[in-house]
């Protein structure tokens, strides 16, 4: 009965409980960042960014856009705010479980998204093509850190034999 319990607490390994969490809001983030590229496409097609907010810094470009912007460019802006705040989460949590690849992987996702929006920023404020592809290379970026983070965390339920056998 004690060598069960050490094995299952073992300071090297997490519980199996928590990777399934730090599995999940990847899942979420993947599943958001995909959200917010089709949105970015929306936005770079069919919206015009008002001429008032060309010339502005980062945070000026944030503030009208979330505050003046057409629909979808305070969509976007506001989905890529709440990216980011889940990407910080998650960088925290992995850090916190000690998992140093998941670590890794989503301070880099972290980056690219931070990246993505000072792009998406320097687009607003200057209409350059160059920031839009900045945005969308990094916000690729980004997709494949979680997606590979996803395969490093491994199988959700590792100890369960697989389905249809």
């Amino acid at each position: 009965m004690l060598d069960s319990t050490r094995a299952q607490q073992s300071p090297g390994r997490a519980p199996a409980a928590r990777p399934v969490l730090l599995r999940r809001i990847s899942l979420g983030m993947l599943a958001g960042l995909l959200i917010q590229y089709g949105l970015g496409m929306i936005v770079n097609l069919y919206v015009s960014v008002p001429a008032r907010d060309h010339g502005g810094g980062v945070l000026t470009a944030v503030g009208r856009a979330l505050a003046n912007g057409p629909a979808a460019l305070t969509v976007h802006a506001a989905l890529g705010l709440l990216l980011i705040l889940g990407a910080v989460n998650l960088v925290i949590r992995a850090a916190v479980l000690r998992l140093r690849l998941a670590a890794w992987l989503s301070a880099a996702a972290l980056l690219a998204i931070v990246g993505a929006a000072a792009s998406g920023a320097a687009f607003v404020g200057s209409g350059a093509d160059g920031d839009s592809l900045a945005m969308a290379l990094l916000t690729g970026v980004a997709l494949l850190c979680y997606a590979v983070s996803l395969f490093v965390l491994g199988p959700a339920h590792p100890s369960r034999p697989p389905s249809g056998s």
